[in-house]
């Protein structure tokens, strides 16, 4: 399967971000592209006031324009992540979600993990607008079993465990990862997960700044089973494109079974964990 990483530099203009996520995602599939992943809020990326206006039902506009390219082109598509108005809901929702080549939805996971931290000078706090999803979701493109996380899912390796334990080959994780942290942290989080779940990590990144105080690292890169980052995206509005070869894959699993060598009954959770 040959995927594609776009990377955006998304801001309040949804507009202009549909705009430039179409012409991108046409030339990956140009390239030859079956699976392309879009980033983070790559529709609508800003304050919670703007991401509150910006917000859409899954059958919205966003969306269904998302659906009509990937139907048209033939391509499975990520569409990254949108701020997602969830009926009987009063937060949004930070959802991504796998299209077929048929334009259908196959697959819709909301975001677990909030970002409320403090870092780089800037104070985030997604929870004051946004509600933590709770299923772990995968969905099939073909016969290959895709897992699906957003940007601050991947400081929790276990969510990636079970997705590979669950049969994942692949795993998303579009982003809009921070510059502050992205240049100590993004491509070190990126090889752990895909080394110790022995999957390829596709992760689209925001890149450059957005109101109110967005500034994200880009580099958004393909990482085989291996830790080998296949592609990498320089500092610019972009695609990158790499072959996922999973027959390498199988020999990884083969001879370095670590999944398999797991030993699932001795592990326990704490009861409490350190803040």
């Amino acid at each position: 399967m040959r995927a594609a990483v776009v990377q955006l530099n998304s801001t309040g203009d949804k507009d202009r971000n549909l705009e430039t996520a179409e012409r991108l995602v046409r030339d990956a599939a140009r390239a030859g592209a079956e699976l392309v992943v879009l980033p983070e809020k790559w529709n609508v990326l800003g304050s919670g006031e703007v991401l509150a206006e910006g917000a859409e039902p899954l059958d919205g506009p966003t969306l269904t324009a998302a659906a009509d390219w990937a139907r048209e082109l033939g391509i499975h598509l990520v569409a990254g992540s949108i701020a997602e108005r969830v009926e009987g809901q009063d937060k949004l929702a930070n959802t991504s979600v796998l299209i077929s080549s048929q334009g259908e939805q196959l697959a819709v996971y909301r975001k677990i993990h909030m970002f409320d931290v403090d870092v780089g000078g800037v104070v985030y706090r997604e929870s004051e607008h946004e509600q933590s999803g709770t299923e772990i979701v995968e969905g099939e493109t073909g016969d290959v079993q895709v897992g699906l996380t957003v940007c601050y899912d991947l400081r929790f390796p276990e969510l990636y465990r079970i997705l590979a334990v669950r049969g994942a080959r692949v795993i998303t994780i579009p982003s809009a990862f921070t510059s502050f942290t992205g240049k100590d942290h993004w491509e070190v989080l990126l090889r752990a997960r895909a080394v110790e779940n022995q999957v390829f990590a596709i992760a689209p990144n925001q890149v450059g700044k957005a109101p109110p105080e967005y500034d994200s690292y880009g580099r958004s890169a393909i990482v085989d089973p291996w830790g080998v980052v296949l592609a990498e995206a320089p500092d610019a509005e972009c695609f990158a494109l790499a072959e996922l070869d999973f027959a390498l894959q199988d020999s990884v699993r083969s001879k370095l079974p670590s999944l398999a060598n797991r030993q699932a009954q001795t592990y326990r959770w704490p009861e409490e964990v350190p803040v």
